[in-house]
């Protein structure tokens, strides 16, 4: 067996990441609804520097608030109501 440095062994923990266990992709705009990144960005998060994630996460706080402000709400009494509400 190989002695490894823990040093230089990543867990997932080590990994910072923007992700809220909401993984839904908004159709419109390819982002998450949860964290905001693409499906690309999400299926590489492990392979990226910690610079790369940084600058990723750096932008998702306006990608979320960006998927909020396009879409309009359609539930309760409004939704049921229907469009005489708009």
């Amino acid at each position: 067996m190989r002695d490894v440095d823990p040093m230089t062994v990543h867990t997932r923990l080590d990994i910072e990441t923007p992700c809220i266990k909401v993984c839904v992709l908004d159709p419109d705009t390819g982002f998450c609804v949860g964290c905001g990144r693409t499906r690309s960005e999400i299926a590489g998060w492990l392979g990226y520097s910690t610079d790369t994630r940084r600058d990723i996460m750096n932008g998702l706080e306006e990608r979320v608030a960006g998927l909020t402000r396009m879409k309009r709400r359609k539930g309760g009494a409004r939704g049921r109501r229907g469009s005489e509400a708009l």
